[in-house]
């Protein structure tokens, strides 16, 4: 992970790149979106935002589109063969480059964080982490967004996330931790956990906030009570399993009804696309506790509340 402060842009590569006056700030200002998505101070005004995608995006790529154009940015997109980073050019020259034509470039790339940071060395443009090979931060905020409009808060809430330590997890993780009292338990497949690094700075967050997070490799002894049960999707487009026998070795992390004999009042959530039959059985997906598809479209007010955070608008309640 990569933390990358500069002296004009605000650059989103990771969670952690978020004060907690940030954090709390985004939040708040996603719950704001969701009540008027289509608010009349327009402040990306005359901005432009540049979108791109070298992975497949329903959902991130529409939200950051539709929510740049909603706050009154143009938009230009690039698919992953449109840059001269195919031919050779080095990402910090890429970036010197956009940035003296972008305001913003929220991009989805097979990059690691420090490979995504070389975008980032300019003061002029922010750059978004829209999802790269370790860590997924905008879906994390989408979650605790999606969290704090269902709940009303995210201090003390009980989270079970069942499937892959991927970077779904990973920034879930990072971020839940940062919440008091939060109790988040990963059920990861063996030699599916979450990396080393990760794990080494959510335990040193949980003491600080006072929040809980275990990983276990088993589906026996689950906690009682959960406010939330998480899944995501087992095969990622475009990624490879080390185990040629990997469907096996993660069909007992199915999230089915069974999950909720113990944990009755529990919501559903689902970073979605999911695969029903797979992750998830049909009835947890589409049935009265499932809010994965409200997830789904807080992923635009959340998009939203980014932008604008970049962008700097702020209501005083951070740096």
């Amino acid at each position: 992970m990569t933390t990358l402060k500069t002296a004009r842009a605000r650059h989103l590569l990771s969670i952690n790149d978020l004060t907690d006056a940030d954090l709390a700030h985004i939040l708040k200002r996603g719950v704001d979106f969701a009540r008027d998505p289509r608010p009349t101070s327009r402040s990306m005004d005359r901005d432009i935002v540049g979108v791109f995608f070298e992975k497949t995006s329903t959902r991130t790529r529409t939200a950051f589109s539709s929510g740049a154009l909603r706050l009154g940015a143009s938009v230009i997109t690039y698919g992953p063969s449109d840059l001269q980073t195919n031919t050779g050019e080095s990402l910090a020259d890429t970036g010197q480059v956009l940035a003296g034509m972008l305001d913003v470039l929220v991009a989805r790339t097979v990059l690691t964080a420090d490979r995504l940071a070389e975008l980032a060395a300019q003061p002029d443009m922010s750059v978004i982490n829209a999802m790269n090979v370790e860590e997924h931060p905008t879906q994390a905020l989408t979650d605790l967004t999606t969290l704090l409009r269902h709940f009303g808060r995210v201090e003390g809430l009980r989270v079970l996330y069942v499937g892959e330590g991927n970077n779904t997890a990973s920034a879930l993780a990072l971020a839940l931790s940062r919440f008091r009292g939060v109790e988040l338990e990963l059920r990861t497949p063996p030699g599916y956990g979450l990396s080393e690094s990760f794990r080494a700075v959510v335990a040193e967050q949980t003491r600080r906030y006072d929040s809980s997070v275990v990983e276990r490799h088993d589906m026996a002894h689950l906690p009682r009570a959960v406010d939330v049960i998480y899944t995501s999707r087992w095969q990622t487009t475009g990624t490879v399993k080390p185990d040629a026998d990997w469907r096996g070795i993660f069909a007992p992390f199915q999230v089915n009804s069974g999950l909720w004999e113990t944990s009755p009042e529990a919501v559903f959530m689902h970073d979605l696309p999911a695969h029903r039959g797979e992750e998830v059985t049909a009835d947890v997906l589409d049935g009265p506790t499932s809010i994965a598809f409200a997830q789904a479209t807080n992923k635009m007010h959340s998009a939203m509340a980014v932008l604008d955070w970049c962008r700097g608008a702020r209501d005083g309640s951070g740096t």
